[in-house]
């Protein structure tokens, strides 16, 4: 019978370099949410363990913040080894440790259960899957086949029994590199348990991985599409605010809020997707704490209840009408601010602009008129 806390440590500190993406990739959203929030919430979530605790790098704990929230976490090393060593170091006494990597965003609740029932009989365990390809060694040519019937892939999380595998990191020769911690286990002369593994929790390295993975974890989903559409005065003496930048001209949009005729009309396409009415169902202007508020709240309020739902979003196009101020000079500026509040790719965001060939509101210059449409997909 087991007795003593369980902590999980993600370990969440590199940089994803082989990845393709600028941004770390345990910090990429697959299927919805980053990575590390999919493993954290599901790491989180399972009876048997009592703390999950976020490793990540320095310089990123704004990106955490904003992937998850506030939850517990400690910064790493130059490198996977000091990176769990900064982690166990901050779990004090605990009993036994999951040590798993962000990159695996998957966990089965399942895959847990063995692994700390294993622990009952060992110090250390590991998840792994047969090898079902051919191996053989590499080169210029083919090489020789490499037997793989005793083979195995190993997984994380890799379950441990606390004193064991710090005794293990001490004991380890700093000049060399582990690649996970069961072999640092295995090095002191400690027994490594298996037990079956998941293919979802292959790890994800390469480009191609993200699109596998995401395959592999969503449910059927149906694409739906909504629109928005938002009109402001321009007045003198108001700040222009549009696309979440603030952009110089003689006149500014008025409203309760900052008046971003933009992210309202995009505000509004996003909650139309799920059908969570309107952005003066949110955020009423006859409440006095929305005044002058900053519009990118809105948006992220209305991409946070797509989430919740499931829901991942896939395009939104935006449509400015005005006769005056120029958009074009402004356009990447908005399509990335857009994105960043909406946690999408910049590619994911159209803006266009247009005028009234000076008919009406927009072609008197009386005002900026603005309509979106948002493309989603959500469980069926």
């Amino acid at each position: 019978m087991q007795t003593g806390s369980t902590v999980a440590l993600i370990v969440a500190a590199g940089q994803g370099t082989r990845s393709g993406s600028a941004t770390p990739k345990q910090f990429v959203p697959v299927a919805g949410r980053s990575m590390v929030a999919h493993a954290h919430a599901a790491l989180s979530a399972h009876p048997g363990i009592d703390r999950v605790v976020v490793v990540i790098g320095a310089g990123q704990a704004d990106a955490l913040r904003a992937a998850i929230g506030e939850v517990e976490h400690v910064i790493g090393g130059a490198t996977r080894r000091e990176s769990v060593a900064a982690g166990l170091a901050a779990i004090g006494d605990a009993a036994r440790v999951l040590i798993h990597d962000a990159a695996r965003p998957f966990v089965p609740a399942d895959t847990i259960d063995r692994l700390l029932a294993a622990l009952d009989h060992a110090p250390g365990a590991v998840p792994v899957l047969p090898v079902a390809d051919t191996l053989a060694h590499g080169g210029t040519a083919l090489g020789d086949v490499v037997p793989r019937a005793a083979l195995v892939r190993v997984q994380t999380p890799q379950a441990f029994a606390v004193p064991a595998i710090r005794e293990a990191h001490n004991a380890w020769d700093a000049s060399a590199e582990a690649t996970d911690d069961a072999q640092m286990l295995r090095a002191i002369g400690l027994e490594v348990a298996m037990v079956e593994g998941d293919p979802m929790l292959d790890k994800i390295t390469y480009p191609a991985d993200f699109a596998l993975a995401e395959a592999r974890a969503l449910p059927a989903l149906v694409s739906r599409s909504a629109t928005g559409y938002d009109v402001h005065r321009l007045e003198t003496g108001e700040e222009l605010w549009l696309g979440g930048v603030l952009i110089p001209h003689d006149r500014g949009l008025s409203g309760h809020s900052d008046a971003d005729v933009a992210l309202h009309a995009i505000t509004d396409a996003l909650l139309g997707t799920i059908g969570a009415g309107d952005i003066g169902t949110h955020f009423p202007p006859s409440d006095p704490q929305w005044r002058g508020a900053e519009s990118g709240q809105f948006l992220a309020h209305a991409a946070e209840l797509v989430r919740a739902e499931g829901g991942i979003i896939d395009f939104v196009d935006l449509t400015l009408i005005c006769e005056a101020p120029k958009i074009g000079p402004h356009r990447a500026a908005m399509r990335s601010r857009i994105a960043d509040i909406l946690g999408i790719g910049e590619r994911q965001v159209s803006i266009k602009a247009t005028t009234s060939e000076r008919l009406g509101f927009t072609g008197r210059q009386e005002g900026i008129a603005a309509q979106a449409i948002a493309t989603i997909r959500v469980p069926a």
